[in-house]
C-alpha cells in the first residue's frame, strides 16, 4: 500500500512536472489581422509584426481578407481568431462600425485588442496605432495647393465608404483646400473602393466628365495606381498628389509622371501594433494612442538615404520567398 502512494506521488510530481514545463514554453499567440492582403501597404505591415514577433519570442497568425471591401470576411476572420482564444488580436478594422461588438466581445472575454492602421467606434482596445491620417491628408492638400499656385479644377479618388483611416485623410485635405485655396475647386470625388481596376474606371469617368482638370488626389496606394493608369492610357498633363507606396507608384514618381506621395510606415506599424499586444499579455503598461507621422516625398527627395530605406524594406527576410 506504502509502495503504491509513494508510485502515486511520484507520478503526480512527474506530470506536474511536465505542465509546468509546457506552460513555461508555451509560445504566446497573437493573431494579426490587416484590412486586406493585395497591397504592398499590408505585406510590409506583416514583415514590421514578423520581426516584432521574433525579438518576443511570440508566434503570430496573419490572416486577412484579399481586400479591403470585404468586411464579412474580416468579421469571420475575427471571430475565429476569438474561438480559437488567442492570447491578444492586432486589428485594422475595415469599417469603424461594422467590428464592434466582436471587439468588445473580445474584451469581454479578456482578450487583449490592439487596434491599428484605422479607428474603430469603441475604446473596448488596449491601444491605437495609425498614421495621423488627418495630417496627412492636409499634408497633401498644402503640396497640390503649391503646385497648381492656389487655383484650377481637382477630382478625388477616394477609398472605401466607412473606412476612416483614408476617410480621415479625405476629409484634412479637404479642409485644406477650401480653407486655405479658394481658388481650387473640387468638381467630382468618387469611391475606388481599394481596387487598382475600379480605381482606374472611376478617374476615366471623372476625366471624361470633366476634361479641365488639372490636379488629383489619391487617398491610398490602389488609387493611386489607377489614375496613374488613367492618366497614361490619355496622354494627359495632371498632376497627382497621391498616398502610400508601391513599385509602380515610386517608378512613376521617379519618372515625374505624379508630382508627391505622402507615405506612412507600414513597418513601423506593425512592429508596434504586436508590441503593444505582447506588452498587453503580459499586464505591462500600454500607450493608448500612438501617432505614426506621415512624410511627404517627392522626385527631389526620393534618393535620400532615409526615404529610400523607409520605402524599400527587406520584405524577403521577413516574410520568405
Amino acid at each position: 500500500m506504502r509502495l503504491s502512494y509513494r508510485w502515486a506521488a511520484a507520478s503526480l510530481l512527474v506530470l506536474t512536472g511536465i505542465i509546468s514545463g509546457c506552460n513555461r514554453n508555451h509560445r504566446k499567440v497573437v493573431a494579426v489581422i490587416p484590412k486586406g492582403n493585395a497591397d504592398l501597404f499590408w505585406q510590409t505591415v506583416h514583415a514590421g509584426a514578423v520581426k516584432a514577433s521574433r525579438e518576443h519570442n511570440i508566434e503570430i497568425v496573419w490572416d486577412g481578407p484579399p481586400n479591403e471591401t470585404d468586411i464579412s470576411t474580416e468579421l469571420q476572420i475575427l471571430e475565429t481568431m476569438i474561438n480559437r482564444h488567442v492570447d491578444a488580436i492586432a486589428l485594422a478594422p475595415s469599417d469603424r462600425e461594422a467590428l464592434v461588438n466582436t471587439v468588445n466581445r473580445a474584451a469581454s472575454e479578456g482578450m487583449p485588442v490592439v487596434i491599428y492602421d484605422s479607428a474603430i467606434a469603441t475604446d473596448k482596445y488596449v491601444s491605437f496605432i495609425s498614421t495621423d491620417n488627418f495630417a496627412a491628408g492636409e499634408m497633401a492638400g498644402e503640396r497640390m495647393g503649391e503646385i497648381l499656385h492656389g487655383k484650377g479644377n481637382i477630382i478625388m479618388v477616394k477609398t472605401t465608404p466607412g473606412g476612416a483611416s483614408t476617410t480621415a485623410r479625405e476629409e484634412g485635405f479637404k479642409k485644406v483646400i477650401t480653407g486655405k485655396f479658394p481658388g481650387i475647386h473640387i468638381v467630382d470625388e468618387r469611391f475606388g473602393k481599394a481596387v487598382v481596376a475600379t480605381s482606374l474606371d472611376v478617374t476615366e469617368n471623372m476625366l471624361t466628365a470633366h476634361p479641365n482638370v488639372d490636379g488629383i488626389f489619391c487617398s491610398n496606394e490602389s488609387g493611386t495606381n489607377g489614375a496613374i493608369q488613367a492618366l497614361r492610357s490619355r496622354g494627359a498633363k495632371v498632376k497627382i498628389v497621391g498616398f502610400d507606396w508601391s513599385p509602380t507608384t515610386l517608378a512613376a514618381l521617379g519618372a515625374g509622371q505624379i508630382d508627391s506621395l505622402v507615405i506612412q510606415n507600414p513597418f513601423q506599424m506593425g512592429y508596434e501594433a504586436v508590441t503593444a499586444c505582447v506588452k498587453a499579455i503580459n499586464k505591462q503598461p500600454v500607450q493608448k494612442q500612438i501617432n505614426l507621422n506621415p512624410r511627404l516625398i517627392t522626385q527631389q527627395n526620393l534618393n535620400d538615404p532615409d526615404v529610400q530605406q523607409q520605402v524599400k524594406p527587406d520584405l524577403k527576410q521577413y516574410l520568405g520567398g
